[in-house]
């Protein structure tokens, strides 16, 4: 294949919103779009997941391709954001603003071409999960080129890039996209979910046939495949590509190494940084252990190869989707019958479901406690990926989008990585009339919401401060946890080696003393990021006056 706290109120509830808005905006003028470059750890990665069909849409002549109709269920059809809407948002600064160092898109693969009625209308794949040929990207998507374009944007402003794989399922069954051959996938037992085996060998949901991830039996390409190869001119080139393959690494021609062969291609032909991992506890762990030692080998290659694109020695990254893993399993997801461990040889990171629970159930002092003794202790050297929302988690931290600045407040400073949900930012609205299930949580991303409302342009700037703070210093993610005061709000530092932090929330509006001795030497000038203010360290105390209760101290 060629190629939070209170803070909320200060918006949502004050009694002067306009005034406060304004003080707000302008106290971000010298920080919006002007984060540091500084290392960058994955432990500490500030991480933007978007829909790419929902996000924006730069090229309309793609919106609906292979004869798709625009005759599916509410948001269960495509709307015709594409990957030159992603790139245009790149280029226009917008990721860079919201501090945001790692984009995640879901599968941009070639999507089964009709729609089905998965029992809440019909739909088609917009969200990438759908696989119809792994070779080819969407055309409603765009193209090769716009990739390639889009992960060169992102690069030139040192963001990096995440592609979404999926190795467990193909796309469902219809009269266009008819089934895989036998020797490929199951189309049978539908999985219970109540034992180690009942996940995994057997199909999701019904007509979402299963890839025979644990066969090592040789296998011929599937004749669609072929047909549609040699329909389109490849047909020689794909097959030669992997004779190649297959002769280097020594695999069986099995169903899982055909298809990490053509996930791997995504990695030396574009120079994508990482793979987010669906429906991992669904297939063996052995084969996430084959597909990293495959990914790091097509990274290096790529690295080789292109030695003035590599932004730096970083490590190929992948991150895994263990439906309702949390950080309290530390290395080991239990099934009841069987505790599997993703982490060693495979993945550098899983997806946490908890975070969301522990900021409504627990003292946020508790929750950075956990999270720190968690990330210091069992998982030290690995990492988890929390969000407050996602694209099929139906009970978000915040479905009614009463508490978008608590929201922001406890993903940014929480440690391990943090996944902003396309839309977070702006409080997207989760729920959509005559929508049903998970198409709720897909709405269109409202820029004009985002450019023209002036609390969401609040709410938006509080995410910005945060994130820029969080992408400038990876000891928030990454550091070291240390309470220093629970008296009139949460006082607390970050250290990850040089890097040094201290944050204050739930604090006096106006004038507020922080004990920063435990950092800061006296005499130095420390910044408060959140506010622009400046104090000098005097008997290991700083003194910030601002309008908020929320304080970012870096070292100025």
């Amino acid at each position: 294949m060629k190629k939070i706290f209170s803070i909320g109120l200060i918006a949502l509830l004050c009694t002067n919103c306009k005034n406060q808005s304004e003080e707000i905006l302008d106290t971000s003028i010298d920080i919006i779009g002007k984060t540091d470059a500084n290392e960058f750890f994955w432990e500490a990665a500030n991480v933007y997941f978007l829909l790419t069909d929902r996000f924006n849409n730069a090229d309309t002549s793609n919106d609906l391709m292979y004869d798709r109709k625009n005759d599916a269920a509410t948001l269960r059809g495509y709307m015709g954001g594409d990957l030159k809407g992603v790139t245009q948002k790149i280029n226009e600064g917008y990721f860079t603003d919201l501090g945001i160092n790692a984009i995640w898109m879901t599968p941009v693969v070639e999507q089964i071409h009709a729609g089905t009625d998965e029992g809440t209308g019909k739909s088609y794949g917009f969200h990438g999960y759908w696989t119809k040929d792994w070779t080819a990207i969407d055309a409603n998507l765009g193209t090769r080129r716009d990739l390639q374009e889009l992960v060169d944007a992102a690069h030139s402003k040192g963001i990096r890039v995440l592609l979404d794989a999926v190795i467990n399922h193909t796309g469902p069954v219809t009269e266009k996209d008819p089934v895989w051959p036998s020797d490929w996938v199951r189309t049978e037992p539908q999985c219970e979910y109540t034992n180690y085996d009942n996940t995994i060998t057997c199909t999701l949901v019904k007509n979402l046939p299963d890839i025979k991830t644990e066969s090592n039996e040789n296998v011929d390409l599937p004749p669609q495949l072929v047909t549609k190869w040699k329909a389109e001119g490849r047909f020689e080139e794909e097959v030669k590509e992997l004779d190649e393959f297959f002769k280097r690494t020594g695999h069986p021609r099995a169903p899982r190494f055909y298809i990490m062969k053509w996930l791997t291609d995504y990695i030396t032909d574009f120079g994508i940084d990482g793979y987010r991992v669906d429906t991992v506890k669904h297939t063996e762990e052995f084969v996430w252990q084959e597909f990293r030692k495959e990914c790091d080998y097509a990274f290096n290659q790529y690295k080789k190869n292109n030695t003035e694109k590599a932004l730096d020695d970083t490590d190929f990254y992948l991150v895994g989707e263990v439906y309702n893993y949390s950080i309290s399993h530390g290395k080991a997801f239990d099934f009841g019958d069987k505790k599997a461990n993703y982490f060693d040889n495979a993945f550098d990171a899983l997806i946490n479901f908890e975070i969301k629970w522990n900021a409504k159930q627990m003292p946020v002092k508790n929750v950075f406690e956990k999270y720190n003794n968690s990330l210091n202790g069992e998982l030290k050297g690995y990492s988890v990926l929390n969000y407050m929302s996602s694209h099929d988690d139906g009970q978000p931290f915040d479905k009614e989008r009463k508490m978008p600045y608590k929201t922001a407040t406890m993903l940014l400073l929480t440690q391990g990585a943090s996944q902003v949900y396309y839309g977070d930012e702006i409080a997207r609205e989760l729920i959509v009339e005559d929508a049903t299930g998970d198409a709720n949580l897909r709405s269109v991303m409202d820029w004009d919401k985002a450019k023209n409302n002036p609390e969401t342009q609040m709410l938006l700037t509080h995410w910005q401060k945060l994130g820029q703070f969080r992408a400038k210093h990876p000891a928030v993610g990454a550091g070291v946890h240390q309470l220093i005061s629970e008296d009139n709000g949460l006082v607390f530092s970050r250290v990850r080696n040089d890097d040094k932090i201290i944050a204050g929330i739930n604090l006096p509006k106006g004038n507020k003393s922080i004990d920063v001795a435990s950092i800061f030497e006296d005499k130095v000038t420390v910044k408060d990021y959140y506010s622009g203010n400046e104090s000098i360290v005097s008997n290991g105390v700083v003194t910030i006056n601002s309008p908020f209760d929320l304080v970012l101290l870096e070292l100025k």
